[in-house]
């Protein structure tokens, strides 16, 4: 009876077989965790791994790769670090290939920028390239919810301006929405991936420039307009105007 229970569960829950076998090679020279780590990735990238699938267990890739389990586990620890895999515990446990997070990208991008290594300047020098450049995408494909949701950033801004509680999450929620507008996901990712280091210049910005809020929020609703009448050039000149105000208060 208890196999039978056991059986019915498993049809309830499918799980994904692991891996093929034939896509692991034995190593045994350099670091080898850090080998083992790269010939997943180059598999994830081939596409022979795809996310949802499961690696095959602990004692299997031991074989595979032929090293120890100590071995395997720091390999699957600094993928799962890196937000390539998830691992899952219990009987239906198991390292699950993931997709890959601009969040992770973001999180380096905003690191660098608190060490120095990059500047607020540098992160407004890279939103001139790529935000003023998707303008005229946006007024070709933004849908009326687009509009309808950039309407309702601006309000919420306005409120908190007359409440005396803007914080410049607005404008950086404002120009991610922008973003989705263009309805590409691969616009998408490269703006969410600078959403920590925008946050963190745009707060630079207002530190010298207190009245910006009210500016930027003013600067969005010309621009929604502009959006609304699918006027590119307008658009464009509005996001050019407002992004040079934010790169001349950082100095440059």
């Amino acid at each position: 009876m208890a196999r039978s229970r056991e059986t019915v569960q498993a049809r309830e829950v499918p799980v994904p077989p692991p891996a093929e076998p034939g896509l692991f090679s034995r190593v045994s020279v350099g670091r080898i965790s850090e080998i083992i780590v790269e010939q997943i990735r180059l598999l994830m990238r081939q596409g022979q791994l795809k996310p949802g699938d499961r690696l095959p267990p602990e004692r299997d890739l031991c074989e595979r790769f032929g090293v120890s389990r100590v071995t395997v586990r720091e390999a699957l620890r600094m993928l799962e670090s890196s937000g390539l895999v998830e691992i899952r515990v219990g009987a239906r446990g198991g390292a699950f290939v993931t997709a890959p997070s601009s969040d992770r990208v973001g999180e380096g991008l905003a690191d660098l920028l608190t060490l120095s290594v990059i500047s607020a300047a540098d992160v407004t020098e890279v939103r001139m390239i790529l935000e003023v450049g998707i303008v005229p995408l946006v007024c070709e494909r933004a849908t009326d919810q687009d509009i309808a949701d950039l309407e309702k950033i601006c309000e919420r801004s306005e409120a908190a301006l007359r409440a005396g509680e803007y914080s410049m999450d607005f404008s950086l929620e404002f120009h991610i929405r922008v973003a989705q507008a263009t309805h590409n996901p691969a616009v998408v990712m490269l703006v969410e991936s600078f959403r920590g280091p925008i946050l963190m210049s745009l707060q630079q910005a207002r530190e010298a420039a207190p009245e910006m809020g009210g500016l930027g929020t003013h600067e969005h609703e010309r621009f929604i307009e502009a959006v609304r009448r699918r006027d590119p050039d307008a658009a464009t000149r509005i996001m050019r105007e407002h992004l040079e105000r934010t790169a001349h208060r950082l100095g440059r």
